[in-house]
């Protein structure tokens, strides 16, 4: 390491993402991922939008109990 560093030219704030704005990684055990990469080969989409129209339709499930 340096003993010192010029952050002069530093741009404050140039990486900063908001929070809500952060799109969190989620992983799929291998027979969910297979299943799901299979059937949105089969409906020419993409994974996510089956696994959110899922998870949206089990958030309805679950409010619909409480």
């Amino acid at each position: 390491m340096k003993k010192s560093y010029d952050f002069s030219k530093g741009v404050k704030g140039k990486f900063y993402i908001p929070e809500n704005e952060i799109e969190l990684p989620i992983y799929l055990d291998h027979s969910n991922q297979e299943y799901f990469l299979n059937l949105a080969k089969e409906k020419k989409t993409v994974i996510s939008k089956i696994v959110n129209q899922i998870l949206k339709k089990d958030r309805e499930l679950i409010d619909s109990i409480k």
